[in-house]
């Protein structure tokens, strides 16, 4: 049954991996030519990189803003990653678990409210996908 479990978990954190890194690279690619998660409107791409944000005061723009909320949002679904596929690891050795099998079971299910409500298919079904994963991993415990 750990196994399973660890397969499920693992399993679950690599759709976490492939999303996170095809986030990143596509916001890598996309500062040199905006073509993949920006507006289609290449108008509204211009007036994002020249428009400061209030917060920040002349700080940073939309655009640079932007950037780094995408590389960040890499950079979570990476670390949650991390953490499955750790998890699933030292299950198959039986170590125990740092991180209890119900966290990736709330945190993926937050990542399918956000996906189901903000983001496009790829995305939601991901999530749905290493969700099922999660939950099944848990059950079996």
């Amino acid at each position: 049954m750990h196994d399973m479990r660890a397969f499920l978990l693992m399993l679950g954190g690599a759709v976490y991996l492939v999303l996170g890194l095809l986030h990143a690279l596509y916001t890598f690619l996309d500062i040199a030519r905006p073509c993949r998660i920006v507006p289609v409107n290449l108008e509204l791409i211009q007036t994002l990189q020249n428009e400061p944000i209030r917060l920040a005061g002349s700080g940073t723009t939309f655009w640079r803003g932007w950037v780094g909320f995408n590389f960040s949002h890499s950079l979570g679904a990476l670390l949650f990653a991390v953490i499955c596929i750790s998890g699933g690891w030292l299950l198959t050795s039986a170590q125990p678990l740092a991180v209890p099998l119900i966290v990736p079971v709330v945190v993926g299910g937050l990542y399918v409210v956000l996906a189901v409500k903000y983001w496009f298919r790829i995305p939601i079904a991901g999530t749905v996908f290493a969700e099922c994963c999660f939950v099944a991993a848990f059950l079996a415990n």
